[in-house]
C-alpha cells in the first residue's frame, strides 16, 4: 500500500489548484443543497466549494487516512469522510459532484462513471478533472527506470495513474443521457527550486514507486531519476517549465 504526504502534495498547491478553479467555473449550479468532493485530499480546494455555494452542505471524501487527518486539522470548514470512492454512497442525491485529479488512481474508472452519475440528483452536475500527461517524460522516465534492474522486481505491480482522452469520457456520459462539456488544457507551470520536476512527481505519480523500493535502493533510484528529469526539463534563467495536460469534463444529469 502506498500512502500520501499532504505536506509534499501541497508544495505546488497554487499550480495544482488552477485546474480545480477552471473546472468549477463551468458548473452552472445556482443553489445546490449537497456538494461533494470525491478524492478531496487535504480539502484545501474543497473549502472553495463552500465559498462558491455558502448555503450548501459541502462534504469531502478521501480514501487516505493521512489526507483526511490533514483536512480535519487544517480548518477547511467542511466535513470530511474517510471512504473509497468506488464503493461510497451519498446520504442523499448530490446536486454537485466534483472529483479533482482523483479518478486517474482508480483502475477501470471509465466503467465507474455511470454509477457516479446515479448519485447525482436530476438536473444536477458531475464535474471532474484528470491529468492527461502520462506519456510525458515526467512519467515515462519513471516507468522506464522501473523496468530496469535492480528496481524491477521491487516495483512490479505498484499503482500507476492512467486516464482517457476527453472524447472517451464525453461519449460514456452521453450514453447515460448527460449533456456533456469536455475539453483539455495544457498548463505551462514555471517551477523554481532544486530539481522541481522531481519534487512535483515525487508527491504524486512517482510516489508509489518510490515507496515500494527498499531503503538500500531508493537513494540511487532517486538520484538517477533526478538526473534524467533535469535533462528532460532543463532549468532556464526564469525557472523550469513543466507542460501539464489536463482533461476536463462537466456533465449535466438529465
Amino acid at each position: 500500500m502506498h500512502t500520501w504526504d499532504p505536506a509534499r502534495y501541497l508544495t505546488y498547491a497554487d499550480e495544482r489548484g488552477r485546474p480545480f478553479l477552471d473546472l468549477i467555473a463551468r458548473v452552472g449550479a445556482a443553489d445546490p443543497r449537497l456538494v461533494v468532493d470525491l478524492g478531496c485530499g487535504p480539502a484545501n480546494l474543497t473549502s472553495l466549494l463552500a465559498r462558491r455555494w455558502p448555503g450548501a452542505d459541502v462534504l469531502g471524501v478521501d480514501s487516505s487516512p493521512d489526507m483526511v487527518a490533514a483536512a480535519r486539522a487544517g480548518g477547511s470548514g467542511v466535513r470530511v469522510e474517510l471512504a473509497d470512492l468506488r464503493t461510497w454512497a451519498p446520504p442523499a442525491p448530490i446536486d454537485v459532484l466534483v472529483s479533482n485529479a482523483a479518478l486517474q488512481w482508480v483502475p477501470g474508472h471509465l466503467e465507474l462513471l455511470p454509477r457516479l452519475v446515479e448519485h447525482v440528483a436530476p438536473g444536477g452536475w458531475f464535474a471532474f478533472q484528470v491529468p492527461g500527461n502520462f506519456a510525458e517524460p515526467s512519467h515515462a522516465i519513471c516507468r522506464q527506470m522501473s523496468s530496469e534492474e535492480p528496481y524491477a522486481a521491487h516495483v512490479r505491480g505498484v499503482a500507476e495513474p492512467a486516464s482517457h482522452d476527453a472524447v472517451e469520457y464525453l461519449r460514456r456520459l452521453q450514453d447515460v443521457g448527460c449533456v456533456v462539456d469536455a475539453w483539455e488544457t495544457t498548463y505551462l507551470h514555471v517551477l523554481t527550486g532544486e530539481d522541481p520536476v522531481f519534487a512535483w512527481v515525487s508527491g504524486t505519480g512517482a510516489r508509489p514507486t518510490l515507496q515500494a523500493l527498499p531503503d538500500e535502493l531508493r537513494p540511487g533510484f532517486e538520484a538517477e531519476l533526478r538526473r534524467r528529469l533535469r535533462e528532460a526539463y532543463p532549468a532556464g534563467p526564469n525557472g523550469t517549465v513543466l507542460p501539464f495536460r489536463r482533461i476536463f469534463v462537466v456533465a449535466r444529469v438529465p
